[in-house]
C-alpha cells in the first residue's frame, strides 16, 4: 500500500485543482523555494490522515481556504489516492480514494465518493497500520528540534505512548477513584456502627418494663385482631356478593356488547348491500338508458325497414298491375300493329307500283321530250350555226359540261354510297350492341338475383349466429364478472391473511417465494398452512394446536432449506422455519380408541408424502368433547388435548384457553383463497371455451366470405370481415346500378338506331335522285354524240314531222297521266308515312314500353329485395324485442333493487334501533356497575383498612386466632376497653424499645456485612492495580527493548564506526545520581503512594567509537539531530507504517550524515517496500530518489509538477549559492 496520487483544490496556496502525477512506491522527493508551498503540500496530506487538523473552529476552517486575488474560495478539498493492491485497507478495491472537504460551515470525509464519518476514517486508517500512538510516520519541520530538546522523562512518556500504556493508566485511574470512594463509604459505615452500638446499650435497660407492657399489648392486639377479623369477614362477604352481582351485570353487558358487535357487523353488511344495491341501481339505470337508446334506434330501424318494405311491395303490386294492363294493351297494340303492318305492306306494294308507274311515265315523258327537243334542235340547228363544224364545236362544249356535271354527280353518288354503308354499319353495330347489352343485362340480373339470394341466406345464418354470439357474450360478461368478484374476494382474503400473519414471518415467506422463483429451486412444498385441509369446525383447534408452526415451510431435504437460508440471511429477508422431511422423526404415539376423543391427525387432509411433517406438528394432540374430558384424558393418557373452542390441556398439566376470534381464522382465509383460485380456474376454462365458440362463429364468417387465409389478431379479422361484408353490399349495389345503366344504354341505342334508319332512308332517296340525274346526263351526252358528224339541215323529214306532230299530244297526255299518278302516289305515300310514323313512333315504341314494363315486372330482384327486407325486419324486430326485454329487465331490476334497498334500510333501521336499545342496556349496566364499583371501593377500602390494621398489629401470640373466637363483637369491645385502661399505666414506657433494639441490631449486622464486602472489593481493586502496573511495566520494557535494539542498529548505519544505545532509568538510578539530573527532577508519587518504577530514558552515544559515551547535553547541534533521527527511525522500525512523510529532516545535518540518512531511506524503501515522500534543500536524499516533484509559486498560487533529477540538482545548487551569498 502506498500513496498513488494527491489531488488538492482551494487548500491554502493551492487555489486551482492540482493533481500530482502518480508517486513512486518507494522514494519521492519534493523540492521548491521557501514559501512556494512545499509545507502546504505536506499539510494537505496531514489534513486528511493525521489528528493535526481535528476539531476545527469556523475561523480555523476559513484559514485553510486559499486567500488571493479574484473570486474568493468558499470550499477546499484534498483527495489522496491509495494503491490498495495488497488489500491493506479493508476495502475490496485495488485503488481507494479518501477525500476531505472543508468549508466555513462544513468538514466532511468521502471514501470512494461515499460520505463517511471521521470515526470511520480513523478506524480505517488504524486497521491499515496508521497507529495513533505512533504519529512518527509524519515528521514535520520542528519535530527533530523538539526531539533534541526532549528530557529523559519525556522520552519515557514517548515510549509509553508508543507502547500503548495509556489504556493501562486510564484503567488504573478508574480503579484508584473507585478505591477512594470505597474508603469514604467505610468511614461512613464505621461512624454509623458506633452510633448503633451506643443506642443498643441504652435500649437494653428499658426491656424489663417493656415485657409487662408487651403482655398487655399482646392481649390488646389479640382482641383488636378478632374484632378486625369479624369486620374483615363481613367486608369480604359483601365483596363476594358484589362480585356475583358485578359478574352478572358484566355478563349481561358482555352479551349486550357482543350483540351490539354482531348488530354492527350486520349493519355494516346491510350498508355494504345497500351500497351494492345503489351501485346496481346506478349501473342498471345506465344500462336502462343504453337499452332505451338501443330500443329507440331499433324502433327507427324497424320503422324505416317497414317503410322500405311497404314501398317495395307497393312497387311490386303497381308493377303487377302495370304488367296486367301492359299485357292487355300489348295484345291490342299487337293487333293494331299487325293491322297497320298489313295495311302498310299493301300500301307499300301499291306505293311501289305507283312509283314504278310514275317513273315509267316520267321516263316516257323525258324520252319524248328528249326526242321532241332533238327534233326542235335539229330543226333549229341550221339557223343557229353556220356550218357543221360550229355545231360540232358547240356540241363538244355541251358534252364537256355534261361530263363535268356527270363527274360531280358520280362523286356525290360515291359519297352517298359510303355514307349509306357507314350508316348500315353503325346500324349493325348498334344492333349487336343492343343484343349484347340485353344478354349482359339478363346475365347480370340472374347473377344479382343469385347474389341477393346468397345474401339473404348469409343474413339468415348471420343473424342466427349473432344471436348465438350475443348469448355467448352475455355468458362471457357474466363469467368475467364472477371471476372479477372471485378475484376481489381472493385479494381481500390475502390481505386478511397478511394482517393475521406476524410481520417478520410474512416478510420471510414472501422472501422464500421470491428466492424459489428467482433461483428456480425445486423441492419446496410450502408452509403447513397451505398444505393442510379440514372441516371448518376444526379450524380453531388446528390453529391453536399448531400456533406459529402453521407458517413452517415444508421442504424435501435439509440441503434445500440450507440453500434458501443462506440467500435469506444474505438478503436479510425475514424469519422462516423449515421442516426438512428427511430430518423429521415423527413421535411414536399410541393413541387408545375412545369415544371421548379422536386424534386430530385423522381429521386433517394432506398429501401422504407430507405425513411426517404433520405427525411432528399434530401427532400428540387429540380433540376432546369438552374441557373436563380434555383434563381427564391429558392426565390419564399423557396426551395434548384440545377442544373445538381452542381450550388446551397439555400432557404436563398446563391449561390455556379463552376467547378465540374465529373471524380472523387463518385457515379460513387460506380455504377462501384455495377455493377461489380453484373456482377462478374453472371459470377461466369456461371463459376460454366460450371464447373458442365465439372464435368458431367468427371463423364461419371468415370462411363464408373467403377470408380463411387471414393473418393477424382476432380484432383485425373482425375488422376485415366487416370491411368484406360492406364490400359485398357495395358490389351488390353496384350490380344494381350497372343493370339500370344497361337498360338506359339499350333504350339510348334503340333511339339512336331509329335516327340512323331515318337518315339511311333519306340518303337512299338522295342516291336514287343522283342516279336518275346521271342517267339523264348520260342520255344527253349520247344524243349529242350521235348528233355530231351528222348533216346540218334546216328542215325535218316527213317522218320527223309526223313524229313531231305526235310527240306533243303524247307528252301532254303523259304529263296529265303523270300528274294524276303523282297525286295518287302522294296520297298513298302520305298514308304510308302516317302508318310508318304510327308504327315506329307510337305502336312500336308503346309495344317496347309495354314489353319493358312486363320484363321489369318479371324481374326477380324485387322479390329478393322483399325477402331481404323481411329478414332485416325480422332481425330488427328481434333486436327491438331484445332491447325491450333488456329494458323491461332493467326496469324490473331497478324495482327489485329499490325494493331490496328499502327492505335493507328498514332492516338496518330496525337493527340500529335494537343496537340503540342494547347500548342503552350497556349504559344502564355501566351505571349499575359504577354504583356497584363505588360500593365495592368502599368495602375494599374497609377491607384494606382492616387488613392494614391487622398488619399494623404486628406479630400476634399463638392463641390470638382461637382465644376470643367464640366471643361476640360486644364482649370483644368490653374486653378491649379493660385492656386499654390497664395499658394507660405504662404510658411512660418506650413502646418501640424492643423494635428499635431489633432494628438497630439488624442494621449493625447489615452494615458490618457491607463493610466486609467493601474490604473484599478494595482488595480486588488493589490486585487489579498490581496486575495493571505489571502489564504496564511489561509493555514499557517490551517497547523499550524494541526501540533500543533498532536505535543501536540505525545509529551504526548513520554514524560509521560510532555506537549508541538507550538506557532505561529506574528509581534506584535516579537515587544514585546522574549528570542529567538537573534536566529532570524526581517524579511525584501516585495518589495511593505508589512511585513509578521507571523515571526516564537516557541516550548514550559515541560518534568515534572510542572513549566514553556522551549524553544528549554533551552533543553538538548536528549530533543531536543525528540522535533524534536515529530515535525516529528506531520508532518507525519498531512500529512500521506503509509510508513516511519527511519535511526537511536533513536541514541541520552534516553532509556525511545526510548521505547516511539517504542510504537508510533507500535501503528501507528497497527492502521493506516502504514509500517515502520527503522535502529537502540538500542533494544527498535527492540522489536516492525515484521520482522528484518541483513546487512553484506564481501569483500566490502553488503548483506541483514532476521534474528531472538534473533540474532538481540545479535548483538546490542555485538555492545554496543564493543562501551562501
Amino acid at each position: 500500500m502506498y500513496i498513488k496520487k494527491v489531488v488538492i483544490e482551494g487548500f491554502k496556496s493551492y487555489r486551482e485543482e492540482t493533481s500530482t502525477e502518480p508517486f513512486s512506491p518507494k522514494v519521492n522527493v519534493v523540492v521548491g523555494a521557501n514559501g512556494s508551498g512545499k509545507s502546504n503540500f505536506f499539510h494537505a496530506i496531514r489534513f486528511v490522515l493525521s489528528d493535526m487538523f481535528q476539531n476545527l473552529r469556523s475561523e480555523d476552517r476559513g484559514a485553510l481556504l486559499h486567500e488571493g486575488a479574484g473570486h474568493s474560495v468558499v470550499s477546499a478539498f484534498v483527495e489522496i489516492v491509495f494503491d490498495n493492491s495488497d488489500n491493506r485497507i479493508p476495502v475490496d478495491k485495488e485503488e481507494v480514494r479518501l477525500r476531505r472537504t472543508v468549508a466555513s460551515k462544513k468538514d466532511e470525509y468521502y471514501l470512494d465518493g461515499k460520505h463517511v464519518s471521521k470515526t470511520e476514517v480513523m478506524n480505517l486508517l488504524e486497521s491499515a497500520g496508521f497507529s495513533r500512538s505512533n504519529p512518527y510516520y509524519v515528521v514535520q519541520q520542528g519535530k527533530i528540534a523538539s526531539l533534541t530538546l526532549m528530557k529523559d522523562s519525556e522520552r519515557l512518556d514517548l515510549l509509553k505512548e508508543i507502547g500503548g500504556t495509556r489504556v493501562y493508566e486510564d484503567r488504573r485511574r478508574e480503579s484508584l477513584k473507585i478505591m477512594q470512594e470505597t474508603a469514604n463509604k467505610r468511614k461512613q459505615i464505621d461512624q454509623v456502627v458506633r452510633y448503633l452500638e451506643d443506642r443498643l446499650r441504652e435500649l437494653d435497660e428499658e426491656k424489663e418494663e417493656l415485657k409487662k407492657y408487651q403482655q398487655l399489648d399482646k392481649q390488646r392486639r389479640s382482641l383488636e385482631y378478632t374484632i378486625l377479623d369479624h369486620e374483615l369477614n363481613d367486608a369480604r362477604n359483601e365483596l363476594a356478593s358484589m362480585d356475583d352481582n358485578r359478574r352478572k351485570i358484566s355478563e349481561r353487558m358482555s352479551n349486550a356488547d357482543n350483540e351490539v358487535v354482531d348488530l354492527r357487523e350486520k349493519v355494516k353488511s346491510f350498508d355494504k348491500e345497500i351500497k351494492v344495491s345503489t351501485k346496481g341501481i346506478n349501473e342498471t339505470r345506465s344500462e336502462k338508458d343504453d337499452a332505451e337508446k338501443k330500443r329507440t334506434e331499433a324502433l327507427k330501424v324497424v320503422s324505416q325497414i317497414e317503410l322500405d318494405l311497404r314501398d317495395i311491395k307497393d312497387r311490386i303490386s303497381s308493377e303487377k298491375r302495370a304488367k296486367d294492363e301492359a299485357i292487355r294493351d300489348l295484345h291490342s297494340m299487337k293487333k293494331e300493329s299487325e293491322k297497320s303492318k298489313s295495311e302498310l305492306v299493301e300500301i307499300s306494294r301499291v306505293h311501289a307500283a305507283k312509283l314504278k308507274e310514275e317513273e315509267e311515265i316520267s321516263k316516257s315523258i323525258m324520252d319524248r321530250e328528249k326526242r321532241l327537243s332533238i327534233l326542235y334542235q335539229k330543226q333549229g340547228r341550221a339557223t343557229q350555226f353556220k356550218n357543221e363544224a360550229a355545231r360540232d364545236e358547240w356540241l363538244r362544249k355541251e358534252i364537256h359540261d355534261l361530263e363535268r356535271v356527270l363527274l360531280s354527280n358520280r362523286k356525290q353518288e360515291s359519297l352517298l354510297q359510303d355514307e349509306i354503308q357507314k350508316l348500315k354499319d353503325e346500324i349493325n353495330n348498334l344492333t349487336n350492341y343492343i343484343e349484347s347489352r340485353k344478354s349482359e343485362s339478363s346475365k347480370l340480373e340472374a347473377a344479382l338475383a343469385n347474389k341477393q339470394k346468397d345474401h339473404n341466406d348469409f343474413m339468415k345464418q348471420k343473424n342466427a349466429l349473432q344471436d348465438e354470439r350475443k348469448s355467448f357474450w352475455k355468458e362471457e360478461n357474466s363469467v368475467t364478472a364472477e371471476i372479477n368478484g372471485l378475484k376481489g374476494d381472493l385479494v381481500k382474503a390475502q390481505k386478511s391473511l397478511d394482517h393475521a400473519t406476524p410481520g417478520d414471518i410474512r416478510r420471510g415467506l414472501n422472501s422464500v417465494s421470491r428466492i424459489i422463483r428467482d433461483h428456480n429451486i425445486a423441492g419446496v412444498f410450502g408452509p403447513v398452512l397451505e398444505l393442510v385441509d379440514c372441516e371448518e369446525k376444526f379450524f380453531t383447534a388446528v390453529e391453536v394446536t399448531a400456533a406459529n408452526s402453521l407458517f413452517h415451510v415444508v421442504v424435501e431435504n435439509d440441503d434445500i432449506s440450507t440453500k434458501i437460508i443462506q440467500v435469506l440471511t444474505r438478503e436479510k429477508g425475514g424469519r422462516v422455519t423449515f421442516i426438512p422431511l428427511n430430518r423429521v422423526h415423527a413421535p411414536n404415539v399410541n393413541v387408545p380408541q375412545s369415544s371421548d376423543f379422536v386424534p386430530l391427525l385423522k381429521k386433517l387432509k394432506f398429501r401422504p408424502d407430507h405425513r411426517r411433517a404433520f405427525e411432528q406438528v399434530f401427532g400428540r394432540t387429540v380433540i376432546c368433547r369438552d374441557l373436563e374430558t380434555a383434563t381427564r384424558v391429558a392426565r390419564s393418557n399423557s396426551l395434548d388435548c384440545i377442544t373445538l373452542d381452542g381450550d388446551q390441556v397439555a400432557r404436563k398439566g398446563g391449561m390455556t384457553g379463552g376467547f378465540y376470534d374465529s373471524r380472523r381464522s387463518r385457515l379460513k382465509f387460506v380455504k377462501i383463497i384455495r377455493d377461489n383460485k380453484t373456482e377462478i380456474e374453472k371459470k377461466t376454462a369456461h371463459l376460454e371455451n366460450v371464447g373458442k365458440k365465439l372464435k368458431d362463429i367468427l371463423l364461419w364468417f371468415i370462411d363464408f366470405v373467403s377470408l380463411a387465409r387471414w393473418t393477424g389478431g382476432l380484432d383485425k379479422k373482425i375488422t376485415d370481415l366487416i370491411t368484406k361484408h360492406q364490400q359485398m353490399d357495395a358490389e351488390r349495389d353496384h350490380a344494381k346500378s350497372e343493370l339500370e345503366q344497361f337498360k338506359v344504354d339499350i333504350t339510348s341505342a334503340m333511339k339512336q338506331m331509329g335516327a340512323l334508319e331515318k337518315a339511311l332512308g333519306k340518303k337512299e332517296k338522295s342516291l336514287d335522285n343522283i342516279r336518275n340525274q346521271i342517267e339523264q346526263i348520260q342520255s344527253g351526252i349520247t344524243m349529242k354524240n350521235d348528233e355530231m358528224g351528222t348533216e346540218l339541215i334546216d328542215q325535218l323529214t316527213l317522218e320527223e314531222r309526223d313524229l313531231l306532230s305526235r310527240l306533243n299530244p303524247e307528252i301532254t297526255g303523259l304529263k296529265e297521266k303523270f300528274l294524276s299518278c303523282k297525286n295518287s302516289r302522294i296520297e298513298i305515300e302520305t298514308r304510308k308515312e302516317e302508318l310508318e310514323t304510327n308504327l315506329s313512333t307510337n305502336l312500336m315504341r308503346r309495344q317496347k314500353e309495354l314489353e319493358a314494363i312486363i320484363s321489369s315486372a318479371d324481374s326477380k330482384t324485387l322479390p329478393v329485395e322483399v325477402e331481404s327486407k323481411e329478414q332485416e325486419l325480422k332481425q330488427s324486430k328481434r333486436t327491438l324485442d331484445e332491447a325491450t326485454t333488456v329494458l323491461k329487465a332493467n326496469v324490473d331490476a331497478i324495482n327489485n333493487f329499490t325494493k331490496k334497498m328499502e327492505q335493507l334500510k328498514r332492516q338496518r333501521d330496525d337493527l340500529k334501533a335494537l343496537e340503540a336499545k342494547l347500548e342503552q342496556t350497556v349504559q344502564d349496566g355501566a351505571k349499575d356497575l359504577e354504583q356497584l364499583m363505588n360500593s365495592r371501593t368502599v368495602h375494599l377500602a374497609k377491607q384494606d383498612e382492616c387488613m392494614k390494621k391487622i398488619r399494623d398489629l404486628g406479630s400476634l401470640p399463638a392463641d390470638a386466632f382461637e382465644a376470643y373466637k367464640r366471643k361476640n363483637k360486644k364482649q370483644l369491645q368490653k374486653l378491649l376497653y379493660d385492656c386499654n385502661e390497664q395499658l394507660k399505666q405504662f404510658s411512660h414506657v418506650n413502646q418501640k424499645a424492643l423494635d428499635q433494639y431489633v432494628n438497630f441490631t439488624e442494621q449493625r449486622e447489615q452494615l458490618q456485612r457491607r463493610r466486609a464486602e467493601l474490604d473484599a472489593g478494595d482488595e480486588k481493586i488493589r490486585e487489579l492495580i498490581s496486575v495493571l502496573d505489571q502489564r504496564k511495566d511489561e509493555s514499557i520494557e517490551r517497547t523499550f527493548k524494541g526501540v533500543a535494539k533498532h536505535f543501536r542498529e540505525v545509529f551504526a548505519e548513520l554514524v560509521q564506526g560510532g555506537h549508541g544505545y538507550l538506557v532505561m532509568m529506574k528509581k534506584k538510578d535516579g537515587d544514585a545520581g546522574d549528570e542529567d539530573n538537573d534536566e529532570d527532577g524526581p517524579r511525584e508519587p501516585d495518589p495511593e503512594g505508589r512511585i513509578e518504577k521507571y523515571i526516564g530514558v537516557k541516550v548514550k552515544v559515541s560518534f568515534t567509537g572510542k572513549g566514553e559515551t556522551q549524553s544528549m547535553k554533551q552533543l553538538s547541534g548536528g549530533q543531536k539531530t543525528v540522535v533524534a533521527l536515529t530515535l525516529i527511525f528506531a520508532i518507525q522500525r519498531c512500529d512500521p507504517a506503509p509510508f513516511y512523510l519527511f519535511d526537511e529532516i536533513d536541514a541541520a545535518l552534516d553532509p556525511q550524515y545526510r548521505t547516511a540518512v539517504g542510504s537508510v531511506v533507500r535501503r528501507l524503501a528497497d527492502s521493506a517496500d516502504t514509500q517515502f515522500i520527503a522535502t529537502t534543500f540538500r542533494p544527498e536524499i535527492l540522489k536516492v530518489a525515484d521520482k522528484i516533484y518541483g513546487v512553484t509559486h506564481k501569483n500566490r498560487v502553488s503548483y506541483i509538477n514532476v521534474v528531472s533529477k538534473e533540474q532538481a540538482m540545479d535548483f538546490i545548487e542555485h538555492d545554496q549559492t543564493h543562501n551562501a551569498s
